[in-house]
């Protein structure tokens, strides 16, 4: 199968850190390609942001999602992922969707911890969003800056691993290393910590390709069907085929 990663950030040392960890994740004969956005910000922190990478999500999906059986929205906050999949007729999962799923099915309380302080609002409302808040036993993250958004898992391993600890001290059961920025991290920590460390890339991963082998049919009806056929403008061409289809 032919799986695309889309990194709505526009950091390409993320994207490669994307990759890598998709690959250790995916059996041997998925074919993975990776897609970064070209306008935005260097990671997404609020809403507002992930408005904006959303755009990016769906222009780049316009363009290409024919090529691929499934997508990932490889950024914590899924921008864009609930709505593409209305609008895309392959499935699409995002990070946080995918974590938590794999919270749920451990069982017990699973905290996050990420590269931002600021970020956990929204992570929260996110949480919420998806019902999982009964279950959800916080959120920490790095009160400090950072030289590089590509390399703030190696900068900050021994923060984040203490964090990671001291969130197992106050209860969680299993802890979510959130967003892209911290790829592969709970590979490289996992011996350190006592309970289940999840890594939003690798779920996705094998998520999508548990999706896509089961082939599922496309929405006929409801929400989440097809969006209706209308007028459009200056839509770009990819989206022009799947958003506001003429009569």
């Amino acid at each position: 199968m032919n799986l695309l990663l889309i990194n709505p950030n526009i950091s390409a040392s993320v994207t490669s850190l994307i990759e890598a960890e998709a690959r250790r994740a995916a059996l041997p004969d998925t074919v993975l390609a990776t897609a970064t956005a070209q306008s935005g910000v260097a990671y997404i922190e609020t809403p507002g942001e992930a408005v904006v990478a959303a755009h990016e999500v769906f222009r780049i999906l316009g363009e290409c999602h024919d090529q691929y059986d499934g997508a990932v929205v490889a950024a914590f906050g899924d921008p864009g992922a609930v709505q593409a999949k209305e609008v895309f007729p392959i499935p699409v999962i995002g990070l946080t969707e995918a974590a938590l799923a794999s919270a749920f099915l451990l069982g017990g309380r699973f905290a996050i911890v990420g590269i931002s302080e600021r970020i956990g609002y929204w992570y929260e409302e996110t949480v919420a969003a998806l019902g999982m808040t009964r279950r959800y036993a916080g959120y920490h993250g790095l009160g400090q800056a950072f030289k590089d958004v590509g390399s703030v898992g190696v900068e900050a391993r021994d923060i984040l691993l203490r964090m990671c600890l001291q969130r197992v001290h106050e209860g969680a059961d299993s802890i979510i290393l959130a967003g892209a920025p911290l790829a592969g991290l709970a590979r490289e920590i996992e011996a350190e910590v006592p309970v289940p460390l999840i890594d939003g890339v690798g779920s996705a991963v094998r998520m999508l390709e548990s999706m896509v082998r089961a082939a599922h049919g496309p929405r006929k009806t409801g929400a989440l069907s097809a969006p209706p056929a209308k007028p459009h403008q200056n839509l770009p061409a990819g989206l022009s085929r799947v958003i506001g289809r003429h009569p």
